[in-house]
């Protein structure tokens, strides 16, 4: 699978504080990845890690919603699966707090 990460998920990756992203990266390592890669091998019977709190955001076409961290800070992420090239994508969003929900 291929990752693309939009200038908005940028931009939130600049503003978090360092151990804030030291959180991310092991969480990356030890949870979503391997649930990605999961998913990728199997879309239709995969079911996604309740620790993820994974949600669909309603109204907004197949943007995905994830938390990364729950005891502070209130970790969250926001991507989209699509297809470039023929190839899947997952398209990472946006990454923060509570408050990347306004404009996932």
């Amino acid at each position: 699978m291929r990752y693309v990460r939009l200038p908005t998920f940028l931009a939130d990756w600049r503003r978090l504080p360092e151990d804030e992203r030291a959180l991310v990266k092991q969480w990356l390592a030890d949870v979503f990845l391997p649930a990605v890669a999961a998913y990728e091998a199997d879309p239709t019977g995969f079911v996604w890690p309740a620790s993820l709190r994974f949600e669909r955001i309603s109204a907004t076409g197949g943007i995905c919603a994830v938390t990364w961290s729950f005891s502070g800070p209130d970790g969250r992420a926001t991507f989209e699966f699509t297809t470039i090239d023929g190839m899947s994508c997952l398209v990472w969003r946006r990454i923060g707090h509570h408050g990347i929900y306004k404009r996932p």
